[in-house]
C-alpha cells in the first residue's frame, strides 16, 4: 500500500522549488542564467543575433536593419539567423531540463489567475520570484524581464500562448488551451458598472464590486481557483497601500482588472475608466487636482510642482510658475495661504480673511465670539490668528455687541 502525500509533496511547486532552497533548483527560475546555458550551445553570431533582437543584452531590443548593419548582411538574412537560431535551442535534447522549474512556475502563477495574466504583469512576478528578484537594481529589471520574454514566447510556445490584439486585453500570456469567454463577460459587465456610477475605486472595493455581477456569480468556480502563491511583494507602492490578503484571495479578479484595456489604476491606486482624466492625467491641471485630492489638505505650489515631477506621470516636467498659473486662474482651487492651495470642494472659499468672517458671520443668526471666528477661519484659512483678530478690526464691516461680533448694519 502507498504512502500518503507527505507535507512536502502536498506543498504548490513553486513551494518545492524555492522553500526547500536548493540551488539547482532555485536557479531554475533564473531567466538570465538559464538564457546564458542555453546559449552555449549556440555559434558565436547566432548569440548575438538574438541577444540583440530580443533584448537579451540590454534594454532595447534592436531591428533586424540594426543588426544587419553590425553584420554587414541583409534584414533577410538576419531574419534566417534568428529563425534558425530559435529552432536549434528548440531541438535541445536538455532544454526540458534547462525550463523546466520556470514552466512549473509560470504555469502554477496562470493557473491561479484563471488561465490569463497581462504580460507585464506577469513578468513582474517571475522577476519576484527569480533568485534575486527583490535584490534586482531597477536599471536590471528590464534585461530579466526581456530574457523572460523570449523564453516564455519562443521556448515555451507549447504551453503558453501570447494573446495579442484582444479587444478586451492588453498583451498577455495565457495557458495554452484556456478558454476567455468568462473573463471575457467580467471585464465587460464591469466596465459597463464603473461607467455607469461614474467614480474610481479602490481595489478592495472594486472586488467587491466584481463579485456582485452576474458573470461572476455564473463562473463563481472559475474564479476561485486553489491560491497557494503569495504575491504580496510586487504590490509594494510607495503612495498608496494595498490589501494584499484581498488580492491574494482573488488573483483572477485583480489579473482581470491588470489585463483590461478600460481599466487602469492611477499613480495612487484608484481604478477608473482609463481615459479618464482622474485616472490618466492629460494636462498640469489634471495633475495638480490628482496631487491635491490625494494629499487631501493644502499645499503650498512648489510643493505640488515637486510631486507631479516626482511621480512622473508621463515623462513631462512641470515648472512652478506654470503651476501657480494654474491655480490663480481656475475656480476650484483656492489660495488659503502664503502660497498655499486648496480644493474648493473642502469646503474653502475664495477671498480675504475679512469675506471669510463676513461669510460666517451671514450664515449665522446671531453674533459669534472672537474665538468662536478664529476656529472657524481656521477651518478655511490656513493665517495666523493675529491676522484674523487684525481684520476683525475692520469697522467698515463688523461691530461689537456685548462682547461678540456681527456684521455691521
Amino acid at each position: 500500500m502507498q504512502n500518503p502525500l507527505n507535507n512536502d509533496e502536498k506543498k504548490s511547486i513553486l513551494d518545492q522549488i524555492i522553500t526547500n532552497f536548493q540551488a539547482e533548483e532555485v536557479a531554475k527560475l533564473d531567466a538570465v542564467e538559464i538564457a546564458k546555458n542555453l546559449f552555449e550551445q549556440l555559434n558565436e553570431r547566432e548569440r548575438d543575433v538574438l541577444s540583440r533582437r530580443f533584448g537579451l543584452s540590454g534594454d532595447t531590443k534592436e531591428t533586424l536593419e540594426n543588426i544587419g548593419n553590425v553584420h554587414k548582411l541583409t534584414r533577410e538574412r538576419i531574419r534566417q539567423i534568428e529563425t534558425s537560431g530559435v529552432k536549434k535551442l528548440r531541438s535541445l535534447k536538455n532544454l526540458e531540463e534547462h525550463i523546466s522549474g520556470l514552466r512549473k512556475v509560470i504555469n502554477q502563477l496562470l493557473e491561479e489567475h484563471g488561465g490569463m495574466m497581462e504580460k507585464e504583469y506577469l513578468l513582474n512576478n517571475l522577476v519576484n520570484f527569480s533568485t534575486d528578484g527583490t535584490k534586482n537594481k531597477p536599471e536590471s529589471i528590464n534585461l530579466h524581464k526581456n530574457h523572460l520574454d523570449f523564453l516564455i514566447s519562443k521556448l515555451l510556445h507549447d504551453h503558453f500562448e501570447e494573446v495579442i490584439n484582444s479587444s478586451n486585453f492588453k498583451d498577455s500570456f495565457k495557458l495554452k488551451h484556456q478558454v476567455l469567454d468568462h473573463l471575457e463577460e467580467l471585464a465587460n459587465e464591469l466596465v459597463a458598472k464603473i461607467k455607469e456610477v461614474k467614480q474610481i475605486f479602490i481595489t478592495d472595493d472594486l472586488i467587491n464590486l466584481s463579485t456582485e455581477l452576474e458573470s461572476y456569480k455564473n463562473n463563481q468556480e472559475k474564479f476561485n481557483p486553489p491560491s497557494n502563491l503569495d504575491i504580496s511583494n510586487i504590490l509594494d507602492n510607495s503612495l498608496f497601500k494595498e490589501d494584499a490578503e484581498k488580492i491574494n484571495n482573488n488573483k483572477v479578479l485583480y489579473s482581470i482588472l491588470q489585463a483590461s484595456k478600460q481599466i487602469e489604476q492611477n499613480k495612487f491606486g484608484h481604478w477608473g475608466i482609463e481615459d479618464w482624466r482622474e485616472v490618466k492625467p492629460k494636462t498640469i491641471n489634471d495633475k495638480i487636482y490628482l496631487i491635491l485630492k490625494n494629499h487631501g489638505k493644502p499645499m503650498h505650489f512648489v510643493e505640488i510642482t515637486d510631486q507631479i515631477n516626482k511621480i512622473n506621470f508621463d515623462d513631462k516636467g512641470a515648472n512652478a510658475a506654470t503651476v501657480h498659473n494654474e491655480l490663480i486662474l481656475d475656480e476650484k482651487y483656492v489660495l488659503v495661504g502664503r502660497g498655499l492651495y486648496s480644493l474648493k470642494e473642502w469646503g474653502y472659499q475664495k477671498g480675504t480673511v475679512v469675506d471669510v468672517i463676513k461669510d460666517i458671520l451671514n450664515k449665522t443668526s446671531e453674533p459669534l465670539s472672537r474665538e468662536q471666528i478664529i476656529e472657524k477661519v481656521l477651518e478655511q484659512r490656513l493665517v495666523k490668528k493675529a491676522t484674523i483678530i487684525l481684520a476683525l478690526m475692520d469697522k467698515n464691516s463688523f461691530e461689537k455687541v456685548g462682547g461678540k461680533y456681527q456684521l455691521k448694519k
